[in-house]
């Protein structure tokens, strides 16, 4: 009853200040209009992308191990589009796309105004914005008051997390190419003082260890059986010396070929380090590049006309009635 009784008096309120409330709404409409005509249009362009999986050129189209080979053609998933969305938010790209367009300027803030690059920032962070959509896609938005600028920024932007991405890497490639080139260069050396070694006892006499000692031992028997001794005087020599270096031979040749191995496993990862500190791979699928939209995106100025007046008219209504209940 006491519900029923309050509409009624709102009611009455209502149609007892018709011409008040008229009033307030036609002013309101016409000074919101007004205002709404020096609000610069708006218009917006997107990017649609999505990350790639590929972080390595060469674990994903050169390297022997499948169980690490990555997807080249895969895309990527939600901590890929997270890394992307912080790359985007990095003051790198900021910084590109400022002095690019030179937004200082573009967005009227004086050079001399004592907090231009706080408005700067946040003129910044207000047209041009980064999120990820439901299908995990990355969205770059961008908001300006030319329909040209706003797809040239977007789409600069997905290129400069391209670049920005590959700088990180470089960082990381380059000196990791010049640790494996020395280690490989390092190994190789240390081969070829082996090799030298070796060299040096083939020409003392050592050739092949195993078999010279069982071939001098089996002709020493027969020299001495068959009464030669100049020539088993000789052979016991060439026994001497084998048995002198003999340890040394078989030490080296061992060392030798293991130490091989390992090179040719050295040059597998200085191929791969090389591979990924010269060749470059794009970071994302683009789904949607941005172009100059036809229409603006903003003000919607019967809206704003209406929220405004609707607003006002309901603001109205309540001054009244607390007004009515206090002469109460």
């Amino acid at each position: 009853m006491t519900k029923e009784i309050n509409n009624l008096n709102l009611i009455h309120l209502i149609s007892s200040s018709k011409k008040v409330l008229l009033i307030v709404g036609l002013t309101a409409a016409i000074v919101s209009l007004i205002i709404s005509l020096f609000i610069k249009d708006r218009f917006k362009s997107t990017v649609i992308l999505y990350p790639t999986t590929t972080s390595s050129i060469s674990k994903a189209l050169i390297s022997e191990n499948n169980s690490n080979k990555e997807d080249v053609l895969k895309f990527g998933e939600v901590e890929e589009a997270e890394q992307l969305l912080q790359i985007l938010n990095s003051d790198e790209i900021k910084y590109r796309i400022i002095e690019k367009y030179n937004l200082l300027e573009h967005y009227d803030i004086a050079k001399n105004e004592e907090y231009k690059f706080t408005k700067l920032y946040e003129e910044f962070n207000d047209n041009i914005t980064f999120k990820l959509t439901k299908y995990l896609a990355v969205e770059i938005s961008v908001l300006d008051y030319n329909a040209d600028t706003a797809a040239f920024i977007a789409n600069d932007i997905a290129i400069f997390m391209d670049s920005v991405k590959n700088r990180m890497q470089k960082e990381i490639s380059l000196p990791a190419l010049k640790i494996v080139e020395q280690r490989y260069n390092a190994q190789a050396a240390f081969i070829q003082a082996l090799e030298d070694s070796l060299t040096a006892l083939r020409i003392l006499g050592v050739i092949d260890y195993e078999s010279q000692a069982e071939r001098l031992t089996e002709q020493l028997g027969i020299a001495i059986v068959q009464g030669k001794v100049v020539a088993a005087n000789q052979l016991e020599e060439r026994l001497k010396t084998l048995s002198k270096y003999g340890g040394a031979y078989v030490s080296i040749r061992d060392q030798l070929e293991y130490e091989k191995k390992q090179l040719t496993v050295i040059h597998s990862k200085y191929e791969e380090a090389k591979v990924d500190a010269e060749n470059l791979l794009q970071h994302k699928f683009i789904v949607n590049n941005a172009f100059p939209a036809e229409k603006k995106f903003y003000p919607i100025r019967w809206l704003i006309v209406l929220i405004s007046t609707l607003s006002s008219v309901v603001l109205t209504i309540f001054i009244l009635a607390a007004s009515k209940n206090l002469k109460n």
